[in-house]
């Protein structure tokens, strides 16, 4: 490959991305703007090629960690640090959107930031999403991380939070690092406990959501939450 300074300005990333936007860019382009240099006798360009190898994209990008990432040449702590910042940056403007929207009617938003925060995520983690009378996010909580079962989950934790949220309603949501949407037997008694339990102190379970990397399984839109309450 051709050194970077060697290459026509509309070809190296920073320039084209001043004259076309990032937009333009390719994701090799985009990394190769945030590491900035490449190493002795490779380009920046051929750093980000051999990154996205060993992610195997960018979905591997997200479960990558800071040691991971400074075990590939050419990335230093500072440069990991910046990569992981700018994913950070993007979970949390996900976040922020899902925060303005109603949740129950425009699950959308949640779910994006759901599937970055969580659906990377190797173990299984519980969350439970505290909401008010208008369906905005009060707060989120990790109340466990581990496999889910009767066992594992706490009722009185999970429902003082809300208290202590003043919520009115809620959401309970884990992920399934294997891949699979289909709702376990063990789910079904977590979220039928969760349904009995809220409505002693007048809380309502408005969902339980299934979260992987890329797909997401609601237990209200498939019927199951009507069934669990009758």
């Amino acid at each position: 490959m051709a050194i970077m300074k060697e290459m026509p300005g509309c070809e190296r990333p920073r320039e084209k991305a001043m004259m076309f936007g990032v937009g333009s860019l390719s994701t090799r382009e985009l990394l190769a703007v945030l590491l900035r240099n490449g190493t002795k006798g490779e380009s920046v360009l051929e750093v980000a090629d051999r990154l996205l190898m060993r992610t195997d994209g960018l979905k591997g990008l997200e479960r990558i960690s800071r040691r991971e990432l400074c075990e590939i040449r050419g990335i230093s702590d500072v440069k990991a640090i910046e990569l992981l910042a700018c994913m950070e940056l993007n979970k949390r403007t996900l976040y922020e959107k899902a925060a303005e929207q109603d949740v129950i009617a425009q699950p959308e938003h949640l779910v994006k930031w759901l599937q970055k925060e969580i659906g990377p995520c190797v173990q299984e983690k519980f969350l439970a999403v505290y909401l008010d009378n208008s369906h905005h996010i009060l707060s989120v909580r990790t109340m466990f991380v581990g496999t889910i079962n009767m066992s594992h989950v706490y009722p009185r934790d999970i429902l003082r939070e809300a208290l202590q949220e003043s919520a009115v309603s809620m959401i309970i949501v884990h992920n399934h690092p294997g891949g699979s949407l289909e709702p376990g037997e063990a789910d079904l008694q977590v979220t039928s406990l969760m349904i009995r339990s809220a409505s002693l102190m007048g809380i309502k379970i408005d969902d339980h959501l299934i979260i992987t990397q890329s797909s997401w399984f609601s237990f209200s839109r498939a019927g199951i939450m009507d069934e669990l309450r009758n």
